[in-house]
């Protein structure tokens, strides 16, 4: 069974599901305060699930992007840097009228997360978010008047990595240099080892049909050793020694899987409308797939595909197993779901 891929990209039986990614202006110091690009920043920020970091494992760039003697550098201080200047940000919308805040809950007995989802939700940012960063910087939500300006930041800080979450892409990691780096990066969160250089070289050589190499792949084979340019040769070796063999891959496909399925915990559901051809009406087979959060329900997935769907919901079917599915019945990763509705849609 081939499938027909249409919002997707299928290539030797694996499929590659499109992403947003948005390379954002980078940062220097106080950029929550306005300085450089970081205005824009913050801004592209608000539309952000998720951030991956990318930072320099060598060493060889300073806090301000200017390159500087490869080892000299800490990129631990850009993860801290960048956590900071979020955090910041974070603190400077939420303690606008704090006091005002803290004196309504104090006096009428509001919710906290209620009074700031207001302010908040220009962020991206939801209740369930206020409260896990509530009850991780151990505050009481009760008594806002009492928090003093380190939990006020702590809270901020716990706020970003409940609505933001961030994944570290140590680039440059076949240098010298990096892999002690590494080790350090590692005690600050999930973190990636990677080599874009690498994977741009894979790319462009298995593009013009020198080489076999899919992204995320363990190793490449070589096709047309011609087309290959002998400078390029033993930098190949290289990349396959130092890399691939070491860390699996070249780190890029990996990140990607890692926010996904990982970080943002989704899954790949595949919707169709003939449960035992696994098709559309075309004969197309699994010719869709969303990636949606874990615990999301067939009614969800219903409204996901479609309003009209989700509102003339009657049921799902499980295509793999033949059960029906209640409208909470919650999905797994590669469930293959037909939809039953009202008026004639599937």
């Amino acid at each position: 069974m081939k499938d027909n891929c249409k919002n997707s990209i299928c290539v030797d039986g694996i499929r590659y599901i499109p992403v947003n990614l948005l390379d954002v202006a980078g940062l220097v110091p106080d950029a929550w305060q306005g300085r450089g690009l970081g205005n824009q920043f913050l801004d592209d920020l608000r539309r952000a699930d998720a951030l991956i970091q990318v930072v320099d494992a060598s060493g060889a760039t300073d806090l301000e992007g200017k390159p500087i003697e490869p080892g000299t550098g800490n990129p631990v201080e850009e993860v801290d840097f960048l956590e900071k200047e979020i955090a910041m940000w974070f603190k400077q919308i939420v303690t606008r009228e704090w006091p005002k805040i803290a004196r309504e809950v104090d006096t009428s007995k509001a919710k906290l997360d209620e009074l700031l989802i207001d302010r908040l939700s220009g962020l991206a940012i939801k209740r369930v978010h206020i409260k896990k960063a509530i009850q991780n910087a151990k505050l009481d939500p009760e008594k806002p008047k009492t928090w003093n300006e380190d939990q006020l930041y702590n809270f901020s800080r716990e706020l970003q990595k409940a609505s933001k979450p961030m994944l570290i892409c140590a680039n440059k990691i076949d240098r010298k240099t990096s892999p002690q780096n590494l080790e350090k990066l590692k005690k600050k969160g999930k973190v990636v080892p990677a080599s874009s250089l690498a994977e741009y070289m894979l790319r462009k050589l298995a593009e013009d049909g020198a080489i076999e190499y899919r992204p995320g792949d363990s190793d490449f084979k070589i096709l047309k050793p011609d087309k290959i340019p002998a400078n390029q040769k033993p930098v190949l070796e290289k990349i396959r020694e130092e890399i691939l063999s070491k860390y699996g891959s070249t780190g890029i496909q990996e990140t990607l899987n890692q926010m996904v399925f990982g970080v943002l915990n989704m899954i790949a559901v595949y919707p169709v409308e003939d449960a035992n051809k696994y098709s559309d009406h075309n004969g197309n087979v699994l010719p869709d797939v969303y990636l949606v959060p874990r615990g999301t329900t067939a009614r969800e997935l219903a409204y996901a595909i479609h309003t009209d769907l989700g509102e003339t919901f009657i049921q799902a079917v499980n295509a793999k197993t033949g059960k029906t599915l209640a409208a909470n019945a919650e999905l797994k990763d590669k469930d293959v779901v037909r939809i039953v509705a009202q008026k004639g849609m599937k």
